[in-house]
């Protein structure tokens, strides 16, 4: 007999509340005027992101294993990631819609008159609005799901519209077209090895939920090839998303090519929705095997952190500087899956809110600092920017310092946190080599703040424009959040603590 299958709306609902956004800006996009598309698509998208918070505040004492039938969880953890995801894209949402960032590009030779007529008439781009809205709502699945179909559908419903929007840079043309096309095939690459690590992981189970993996670890005692092997090419899929080595080759290459308010959003949001996957899969469905796997996380994560941190040095870009600050802490935040245990799963929260903020307001400083041939990342033009804009430069040099963990930032707390729980849990080695990682990358982010304050400025330095009120707000809420959560941590510490619980 067919049987209805179990919904429970209410706990759908924040996830609904975006994906019908996105619809709506689908047809807006479809049949608005020119003129009347760019205010729709921000009102539609920033009602969404609010209505979808609302709800999830609603529900967020409530506890289900059946949110939609066995495949998505309604925890303390989905609440804590889903609310951490929507709060930053309400920020990264601000940052996109802030100076016409995106304007239609000719399918014209790039300098020819087609194209530079296509520029002229400022046909705008707000096809990214709804684009970020499926997005958004593929993160908030990914985080939140319990088996491996749905976690592979929300994979692709997240990752198919970045890779859209990493190739709508108007001024970086074929640069970023080069980004969305590397990001696209490597993407779809480690897709088919998540899929591919699936299918060994049914086999040896015979199930597709993670608890019910779990039980087959438990009854087996976890000792089989294709267990390994699931686990294995299951991992390359997340370890990609959250560009750890040896899978974060397309990450400088994206995050320098994309548009600057997109990689801010990519590097805030996704690295939350993919390690909240992690986090699930391996605290739910794989913690009785540990012994098999850990050993290779461990040496991932140092190596990560390494690569990450060295390979900073040298970079001549900020955005491919930031690119590799974000491999160096995909690194520490594989630290929180190694500690496997709460205190672990609570510090891994609260890294990803601090990170995050410190993010999206690294990425608004750099869509200020232009010349008048629009936006300029290359770092040795930003030399003396301190003495013309000391506010922004300053504000740039804080999240700068929260990266590099120094105190009295939420960075410090972050990876404080971070590694007293791996050290809890006995993983000393990867803690030794986080330590010695950090003061490597505080090296380059000090590099960085004697180049801004304590240098000349050059003849051809660039100057800072003056914020926009969609600016102001995102760096005002970047630093305070920075500040405040270093200072006074428990404000977050504590949330992080009642919500660090998956259900099994």
């Amino acid at each position: 007999m067919f049987t209805s299958p179990i919904l429970d709306y209410s706990l759908l609902a924040p996830i609904l509340i975006i994906l019908a956004g996105a619809l709506i800006g689908v047809g807006v996009e479809a049949f608005a005027r020119k003129e009347q598309r760019a205010p729709l698509q921000l009102g539609i998208a920033l009602v969404s992101v609010v209505a979808s918070f609302v709800q999830l505040l609603r529900v967020r004492n409530v506890r289900s294993l059946k949110a939609a039938i066995d495949s998505v969880a309604f925890d303390g953890a989905t609440v804590f990631m889903q609310g951490s995801i929507l709060v930053l894209a309400f920020f990264a949402l601000l940052l996109i819609a802030d100076r016409g960032n995106f304007v239609a590009q000719a399918s014209a030779i790039p300098g020819s008159q087609d194209e530079h007529s296509s520029i002229a008439e400022g046909k705008s781009q707000t096809e990214v609005f709804p684009l970020t809205l499926f997005a958004i709502s593929g993160m908030m699945l990914f985080a939140a799901a319990t088996d491996l179909i749905t976690l592979f559908v929300a994979l692709e419903v997240l990752s198919l519209p970045l890779y859209l929007m990493a190739g709508l840079s108007r001024r970086r043309r074929l640069l970023s077209q080069e980004a969305a096309l590397k990001y696209f095939l490597l993407g779809a690459y480690s897709s088919a090895f998540f899929l591919f690590g699936g299918a060994f992981l049914y086999g040896y189970s015979g199930s597709l939920s993670l608890t019910g993996i779990a039980t087959a670890i438990d009854v087996n005692s976890g000792n089989d090839v294709f267990l390994l092997i699931g686990i294995v090419f299951l991992m390359v899929g997340l370890l990609f998303k959250i560009g750890a080595v040896p899978f974060h080759s397309w990450t400088p290459d994206v995050y320098q090519g994309a548009p600057t308010p997109i990689t801010g959003f990519m590097a805030a949001c996704t690295k939350i929705a993919a390690l909240g996957a992690m986090l699930r899969i391996f605290y739910v469905a794989l913690s009785a095997d540990v012994v098999m796997w850990r050993p290779i996380v461990t040496v991932i994560s140092i190596i990560t952190m390494l690569v990450g941190a060295i390979a900073a040095l040298s970079q001549r870009d900020v955005k491919r500087t930031l690119a590799f600050s974000s491999i160096a802490h995909a690194g520490f935040l594989l630290t929180g899956i190694i500690a496997l245990n709460q205190s672990g799963l609570k510090a891994s929260l609260f890294y990803l809110v601090a990170y995050g903020f410190a993010t999206i307001g690294a990425f608004a400083v750099v869509t200020l600092v232009r010349d008048s041939a629009g936006e300029v990342s290359d770092m040795n033009r930003w030399v003396g920017l301190g003495k013309k804009s000391p506010l922004i430069a300053g504000a740039f040099c804080l999240f700068l310092l929260s990266f590099g963990g120094i105190p009295l930032t939420s960075g410090f707390i972050a990876k404080f946190s971070i590694f007293t729980a791996a050290y809890e849990s006995g993983n000393t080695t990867v803690v030794v080599f986080g330590v010695l990682t950090s003061a490597i990358a505080l090296f380059f982010y000090l590099r960085v703040i004697v180049m801004l304050f304590f240098t000349e400025p050059k003849s051809d330095a660039v100057t800072v424009s003056v914020p926009s009120l969609k600016v102001k707000l995102v760096l005002a809420a970047s630093v305070i959040v920075t500040i405040v959560l270093g200072v006074y941590p428990s404000l977050l510490l504590n949330s992080a603590q009642s919500f660090a619980s998956f259900l099994r």
